[in-house]
């Protein structure tokens, strides 16, 4: 259904309406989201799943059934098993970087293309394994995917968008996040228990569905106005573009900006030098503190190593896996929630409304572990129920706030001239710190125990203090005209100068 929207260009903003056309091209780019969360959801669950242990890392079979000294929050600490998780995420932060040369010079649906193609690729390889070391290839294949997708796709959600629906668009990407968590769940849960001990080869190798179904998507996908007007001369094809884009013939005061922001990013010759300039120091900051501060909320605890937890709890192998569908169908609710809402109440609420919820509850869970969970014996069934419904909670405040926000905040703030640059570098550092986390997370709870959900826990603290001091909201501007906000920030406008100095200074 179509949505007009009046808006004038004097007043920031454009006409446009939401339609069919918007809506099914941003339904295939967020296919890449599924994938994501996919791969984020699978590898919990099979490194759980006790066959897949003893063919691929034995030790922590061995001390998972037989040593029973060893205390409840140790069994897991493998780093030969860490590397099977964490691979994925270091090879998407080398691919991120040749990815914003791609997405620059060939447009975004390029990139979205060779994304698909490597994940194919990498489902194959894992789910025909027969040893550690092609598992692992496998990982670093899905990675180099993963690099290319989460580079381009949220670029492309954001600027496919009408302005007043950019954030319920771009958020579309993080509920199939949630989606593939919900699905590789499913899929656990259901391969866990064929006869034989191979369900982790369906597992691994499931993910090539959704892939498919981007890489096919991909080839028959628009590319965006943005991206016509930056990688060629013709004008009016890009004029064709927007209005089918837009759902109406009067483009041309966006027509205009666009243009006026190509030809600004066709002076830059180093994208990645200029944004360390003090006019873009507002976007620089943000694109590596926004990925940081979502790595540090935690959600790794639940997002790749849930069955893990749960077993590190007593629970069985089977309860591990339902409780972690259980926990994904709350996060999917409440991404759905914040894509209602965003464009409603803004970023900067649900930032601070989902901060306070997670960090709450995480003081709650870590109390109830250190409380009722030692290193040896289990938990009763009571307070894992309990332990389960707080853990529900703490992950519906990730997946209205930090989980789709991080993703949409960081996409349409970038001006054009270093849009693909800066996308690069917060995809980077959001597979840096993944990395760090599902390196060192096993290794953290057998140290710290409880105690790390504390950790995170002050992390959260500190995260909602940034946002409520340094984010300016973002929801309806248009996102060619972004730099208004900072000019207009009590902070930042300390750095990069008044609206009226700067419009002053431009003028002739």
């Amino acid at each position: 259904m179509a949505v007009g929207l009046a808006m004038t260009s004097e007043e920031g903003q454009y006409n446009a309406k939401m339609t069919p056309f918007v809506v099914l091209s941003c339904m295939i780019a967020a296919t890449g989201g599924i994938i994501f969360g996919y791969d984020l959801g699978i590898s919990g669950g099979v490194t759980s799943m006790e066959p897949f242990l003893k063919k691929f890392f034995p030790e922590v079979y061995t001390k998972l059934n037989e040593h029973t000294k060893i205390s409840n929050y140790c069994k897991f600490d493998s780093q030969l098993l860490t590397t099977f998780t964490s691979s994925l995420y270091i090879a998407g932060l080398v691919a991120s970087f040749f990815a914003s040369s791609v997405t620059k010079a060939f447009g975004r649906k390029t990139s979205i293309l060779v994304g698909g193609v490597a994940f194919l690729a990498g489902s194959a390889l894992g789910g025909a394994a027969f040893n550690v070391y092609m598992i692992i290839f496998g990982r670093i294949l899905l990675g180099f995917g993963l690099g290319f997708a989460n580079q381009s796709v949220p670029l492309y959600l954001s600027e496919m968008a009408p302005p007043n629906y950019r954030g319920a668009i771009n958020i579309g990407f993080d509920l199939c996040v949630g989606l593939g968590i919900l699905l590789a769940n499913l899929i656990n849960f259901g391969t866990e228990k064929i006869k034989g001990g191979w369900g982790w080869r369906i597992s691994l190798a499931m993910a090539a569905a959704p892939a498919s179904i981007l890489t096919v998507g991909a080839v028959f996908l628009p590319e965006t106005p943005n991206s016509l007007i930056q990688n060629s001369k013709d004008h009016e094809k890009a004029k064709l573009m927007l209005q089918r884009v837009r759902g109406t013939n009067d483009v041309q005061a966006e027509l205009d900006d666009l243009i006026k922001a190509s030809s600004i990013s066709k002076t830059i010759k180093h994208p990645f030098k200029n944004i360390l300039q003090r006019k873009y120091r507002p976007q620089l900051v943000m694109a590596i503190a926004i990925p940081f501060f979502q790595q540090v909320t935690g959600i790794n605890v639940i997002s790749f190593y849930a069955p893990v937890l749960f077993r590190t709890m007593g629970l069985a192998e089977s309860a591990s896996l339902f409780s972690a569908i259980v926990i994904r169908a709350v996060a999917t609710v409440s991404t759905i929630t914040s894509m209602l809402i965003v464009d409603k109440l803004g970023r900067r609420a649900l930032f601070m409304i989902g901060g306070v919820q997670m960090f709450l509850s995480q003081i709650i869970i870590g109390g109830l572990m250190a409380a009722q969970l030692g290193d040896h014996g289990g938990i009763s069934k009571e307070y894992a129920t309990l332990i389960i419904i707080f853990i529900c909670i703490y992950v519906s405040g990730f997946a209205w706030s930090w989980g789709p926000l991080a993703w949409l905040v960081p996409s349409e703030i970038f001006p054009l001239e270093i849009r693909s640059a800066g996308q690069s570098i917060t995809v980077a550092v959001s597979f840096l710190f993944i990395f760090i986390s599902a390196q060192t997370f096993l290794t953290m709870l057998c140290h710290f125990k409880s105690g790390i959900f504390f950790f995170f826990g002050g992390w959260v603290m500190v995260m909602t203090a940034f946002v409520y001091l340094l984010l300016p909201e973002t929801k309806n501007m248009p996102i060619e005209q972004m730099s208004i906000v900072w000019r207009e920030h009590w902070f930042w406008k300390r750095i990069v100068g008044e609206v009226n100095e700067d419009r002053n200074k431009e003028a002739p």
